[in-house]
């Protein structure tokens, strides 16, 4: 999640077509789900960290389920999986962190479990590749909980939580690159992985931005059917996520995005983070918007709403189960109708 406003980039981008997806189209949508966030509380969009992290309850995973979502995201901070860096796992707090990645896995639908690496392309202020944490440094924190989840086909490693102010785009494509070989290379062969772009993860921004570079990108695994570009759209005036009015349903933006993926070889999107307040004008862009996103999973395989998890039910973007297990509008008339 931004906290921060960013401009969205509607133009479509100029590019010539890379070689066709090989694998078939829609491997692994449509998915409909939420973010159960917690575990990255305190982040900084500056990669700075000074809390201890909220565990999302567990129970939530089975109530979401059981209407129909397939799909979660679970953010967390660098800082708590690798108090230093460059240094190996804590045991004690990835047994914690742990405990809910196999809650949300063994939910009743089957989901996908994203594994959200929540720090802004930084570590304390400072740009991976760029000035700051080396690629090694941040391949070998990939390794690692690639090497926990190998035998994981559900998971899906989320390279890191919206970029942003990159100085140099093919640098960080770089660094993406050397994260991919190292999941890879720790036996995580058959695990989806998020390419995350430029300008907070901006769907708008990505044809023109980090895209070009991230579409380049290999896998050591074979084709690009499993490296599926991050995305992340709000609907309030400034795209900023801060507002519980919302004014648009994205869709424009969203269509030159799906033009642009068919242009890079057929290659596909997943939106996981959007969302709004129970509030009249976000339930109806959000409906629409999500409902794009279904007729679309071809292209866009699925979304991630925020957010559930630790946030209290007077967050502003709350989805979080009341107290007495009733759910809030907005994912009762947005979200639920657009789930699989």
């Amino acid at each position: 999640m931004k906290y921060t406003a960013i401009s969205l980039l509607l133009a479509a981008a100029a590019v010539n077509a890379l070689p066709s997806n090989t694998a078939a189209a829609n491997s692994i949508g449509p998915l409909g789900g939420v973010n159960t966030a917690g575990y990255d509380f305190t982040v900084s969009t500056d990669g700075s960290f000074t809390g201890v992290g909220a565990p999302p309850p567990v129970s939530q995973y089975s109530h979401f389920a059981a209407q129909g979502a397939n799909i979660f995201r679970i953010p967390f901070a660098w800082q708590l999986m690798t108090p230093t860096l460059g240094g190996s796992i804590d045991a004690t707090w990835f047994s914690i962190f742990d405990k809910t990645v196999q809650a949300a896995l063994s939910a009743s639908t089957s989901p996908y479990v994203i594994l959200d690496l929540h720090n802004y392309a930084r570590w304390d202020g400072e740009i991976i590749g760029q000035g700051g944490p080396t690629n090694a440094q941040f391949a070998n924190l990939w390794s690692q909980v690639a090497t926990k989840y190998a035998s994981e086909s559900k998971i899906i490693f989320g390279i890191m939580n919206e970029p942003h102010d990159i100085p140099s785009l093919p640098d960080w494509a770089a660094s993406v690159q050397a994260a991919i070989n190292a999941i890879r290379a720790a036996g995580a062969t058959t695990q989806h992985l998020l390419l995350p772009g430029s300008s907070y993860s901006s769907a708008g921004a990505l044809p023109t931005g980090a895209g070009p570079d991230l579409a380049a990108l290999t896998d050591p695994a074979g084709g690009t059917s499993q490296l599926i570009f991050d995305v992340h759209m709000y609907l309030d005036g400034n795209g900023s996520g801060q507002s519980t009015e919302c004014v648009t349903d994205n869709v424009g933006v969203l269509t030159t995005l799906v033009t642009w993926l068919k242009s890079v070889g057929n290659r596909q999107a997943l939106l996981s983070e959007t969302g709004g307040g129970s509030t009249t004008s976000c339930e109806k862009y959000l409906k629409s918007e999500l409902a794009y996103v279904k007729a679309n999973s071809e292209y866009i395989v699925g979304f991630t709403v925020w957010a559930a998890g630790s946030f209290d039910t007077t967050y502003n973007l709350t989805v979080t189960p009341n107290a007495d297990g009733s759910d809030q509008p907005i994912w009762t008339d947005a979200v639920v109708p657009n789930l699989p």
